[in-house]
C-alpha cells in the first residue's frame, strides 16, 4: 500500500472541502482548511518525499473564471515535478493532452465519459485516442444509495445509473491505467473508511487502485491495510496536518512505507 499524496484547487486556492458539499451554482464547499501555500509547494514537497503517482483536482468546472485560476495553480505544481503527479477536473479528450504536455503524468477524468447517467464509450475511446490508455485515470467517485454504490458525477452532484461493480471495473479498466475511487459519503470528514466499499474494491485486481476517503489515524490506514490485502493506495487530504488535521505528514509517510513492506 502506497500513500499518494494529493493536492485539491478550488477558486485558485490549494483547499481541503467536505467532498459532498460543493455547489456549482453558488461557487461554494464546506471548506476544512485554505493553504497560505500555492500548489508548486505542496508538489515540491511530494518530489522531496519520492510519493510519486499523487494527484491535483481542480474542484472548480470548466469554462469559468475560477477553473482558470485552478489551472493556473495546477500548471505551477506540475512544473514543479514533471511526471510526478497525475491531474483531473474538467478534461476533456480536446484538453487531455495539453496535460501531460504540462506535466502531468496521467489526466483524471469521472463526469466528461458519462452521459445522461451512462456510461459513454465513444468519449472513453477518443481519451484513449488522444493521450493513450497508458496516460488515463478513471476517477470513479461513489455514494450510496440503498444497499449499492452508484458513481457520481459533476463535482458529486449527479447520480449515475452505474453501480459500481466489480464488473464494472473490469469493463471500464480496458480503457485506464488506473482508478481514483473517492468514497465520497465520507470524503473530508475524518471520520473513518468506508470499508464496504473497500470490500467491494478488493474483488477486483486488474489494475492499480488509489482509494480516497475518511482517513483520519493511522489505525485508519492500518484498517484500510490490511482489508485492502496491501493492493489498495491510499491519498489523505483534511486529516494531514499539512491541510490543518491533526495526523503528522512525517509520520504518516513513515507508516505508509512500513505497511508497503509487509
Amino acid at each position: 500500500m502506497k500513500l499518494r499524496p494529493c493536492i485539491d484547487i478550488h477558486n485558485g486556492k490549494v483547499k481541503q472541502i467536505v467532498g459532498g458539499s460543493l455547489s456549482d451554482q453558488t461557487k461554494s464547499a464546506v471548506e476544512n482548511f485554505i493553504s497560505v501555500h500555492d500548489a508548486a509547494y505542496y508538489a515540491s514537497l511530494y518530489q522531496k518525499d519520492r510519493l510519486s503517482g499523487g494527484h491535483i483536482i481542480m474542484l472548480n468546472p470548466a469554462g469559468t473564471p475560477e477553473y482558470e485560476a485552478d489551472k493556473e495553480q495546477a500548471a505551477g505544481a506540475l512544473a514543479a515535478w514533471p511526471g510526478g503527479m497525475q491531474i483531473g477536473g474538467g478534461i476533456t479528450a480536446e484538453s487531455a493532452a495539453e496535460f501531460i504536455r504540462m506535466g502531468a503524468s496521467h489526466v483524471i477524468v469521472t463526469s466528461y465519459v458519462f452521459r445522461d447517467g451512462r456510461i459513454d464509450k465513444e468519449r472513453l475511446e477518443k481519451l484513449t485516442e488522444a493521450v493513450g490508455r497508458e496516460h488515463l485515470v478513471l476517477d470513479l467517485s461513489c455514494r450510496r444509495k440503498g444497499s449499492d454504490y452508484y458513481i457520481v458525477t459533476d463535482r458529486w452532484q449527479k447520480f449515475t445509473d452505474v453501480i459500481v461493480s466489480p464488473e464494472t471495473l473490469a469493463q471500464l479498466s480496458v480503457f485506464c491505467d488506473e482508478y481514483l475511487i473517492h468514497a465520497v459519503d465520507v470524503e473530508g470528514k475524518k471520520g473513518g473508511i468506508d470499508e464496504d466499499l473497500i470490500a467491494l474494491l478488493c474483488q477486483f485486481h486488474d489494475c492499480p487502485i488509489t482509494y480516497a476517503g475518511g482517513v483520519g489515524s493511522l489505525a485508519d490506514l492500518e484498517k484500510l491495510h490490511r482489508l485492502g490485502n496491501g493492493q489498495i493506495d491510499v491519498t489523505i487530504g483534511s486529516a494531514l496536518d499539512l491541510f490543518g488535521g491533526t495526523l503528522p505528514y512525517r509520520e504518516t509517510v513513515e507508516f505508509c512505507k512500513e505497511l508497503s513492506k509487509r
